[in-house]
């Protein structure tokens, strides 16, 4: 039980705190009178898009009374459990005595919350929640919050909102100016320490990252699962590090694994990616051309972040732009995408007839002809919309029969 004296002080507090804070405003489109469940994996960003929300809602109104902010990581809320939110309630209507709207921080770390905000938004209360777990999107917690609650995914920053944290604007006609030095100059930074965005600001990028991945790994996966054995945990993500961008199955995980020294089933390894892909650390790619069964055992895996991959690597920059290009599509599309691997190899592919390469150089010839060969393999005579090999710095136009393939700069085709 916690004391409503604790309560008010804390919710007070917070609202300074909101109010004072200062916030890049990101691009995140949300309806006024909606609720919403804000999920992405830790530093986002998801804190400040409820900071961006309600310092939005001040400038409408500077004298409201109605934003109750609540941040459950708070350590002096560590015993607050589902039967104190209608205490919290009770504390915030006897400062301001209106209703507010809610605003709940990190909610995952109270269980039974979904109980709590179905109640409020059946009672007309407007909620915001947030959460760094993906069972926040589950099908059992749906099904509790019914669709009372828009979802909103929130990644690291994209390549034009890094150069937004970093107070750079992008003159008309950039591309062909002498602006565009620096802008590839900042890509090169992107690539190699990705979109966290705190990163801007921080002078020791990697300590900062490594902060990171501890907190996820130890804070929320090995604690919240209660798993013993953490260097099987530890050592699978660097195999998986080692091996994105590459077809893997669990059993060939498994034997990776066991080469180290490490025995381990293969059910295990399923149940520990279901952990890291909950944290929203590691995604999983379907191959298009196999069987559903050969779908769900053999993938590939990209983290969500460049940066975060990069602790695992020396040189890596191939695997860090296929990584990067991963997560832009990840955060852009709404469709479906895969990869496909049989007699060719094609990056990313999508059904609506668009298909992606990602090749660091194609100046090397042999190169060149793989890339180029693998598509001209796999479309035949079929019309594709867009066809596109992304390189780091690299651009032209193949002509094949027909189609065009345009090659593009990763940093043009980010900022496109």
């Amino acid at each position: 039980m916690v004391e409503k004296r604790l309560l008010k002080n804390i919710i007070l507090e917070n609202l300074e705190i909101v109010k004072q804070k200062q916030v890049i405003r990101r691009n995140f489109g949300y309806d006024s009178n909606a609720n919403y469940v804000i999920v992405g994996s830790r530093r986002t960003g998801k804190t400040y898009f409820l900071f961006q929300i309600i310092q939005q809602l001040f400038r409408e109104d500077n004298n409201r009374k109605d934003i109750l902010y609540i941040n459950f990581e708070d350590e002096r809320l560590i015993e607050f459990n589902l039967s104190d939110f209608d205490l919290l309630l009770e504390s915030f209507k006897e400062i301001f005595n209106v209703k507010p709207i809610l605003f709940l921080d990190e909610i995952q770390n109270i269980s039974g919350w979904e109980k709590f905000v179905r109640r409020m938004a059946d009672t007309g209360y407007r909620v915001f929640v947030t959460g760094s777990n993906a069972k926040l999107l589950s099908s059992e917690i749906a099904s509790t919050v019914g669709g009372r609650f828009l979802i909103i995914q929130i990644y690291p920053l994209s390549f034009s909102e890094f150069l937004l944290f970093k107070d750079f604007d992008l003159e008309e006609n950039y591309e062909y100016s002498s602006q565009r030095f620096e802008i590839k100059k900042l890509f090169n930074e992107y690539l190699q320490f990705g979109g966290f965005p705190e990163i801007v600001k921080y002078e020791f990028k990697k300590e900062y990252l490594s902060n990171i991945f501890q907190k996820v790994v130890y804070g929320d996966i090995l604690a919240r699962n209660r798993i013993k054995n953490d260097y099987l945990l530890k050592l699978m993500v660097k195999k998986l590090a080692e091996n994105t961008t590459s077809e893997t199955s669990f059993t060939r995980l498994k034997n990776i694994i066991k080469s180290s020294g490490i025995n381990c089933g293969t059910n295990t390894l399923i149940e520990y990616f279901r952990y890291l892909s909950d944290s929203f650390l590691i995604f999983g790619l379907e191959n298009y051309a196999s069987k559903f069964v050969e779908r769900e055992s053999k993938k590939k895996y990209y983290f969500n972040d460049t940066g975060l991959l990069n602790l695992f690597f020396f040189d890596e920059d191939p695997k860090l732009l296929e990584t990067l290009v991963f997560n832009h599509l990840k955060r852009t599309c709404r469709e479906d995408f895969f990869y496909l691997r049989g007699k060719r190899e094609i990056n990313f592919l999508f059904l609506e007839e668009k298909l992606i390469q990602v090749s660091y150089s194609i100046k090397d010839f042999s190169t060149r002809e793989r890339e180029v060969g693998a598509i001209k393999k796999f479309i035949g005579r079929k019309s594709y919309s867009e066809i596109l090999i992304i390189t780091f710095d690299e651009e032209e136009e193949i002509k094949i029969d027909d189609q065009i393939i345009t090659v593009i700069p990763a940093w043009k085709w980010l900022l496109k």
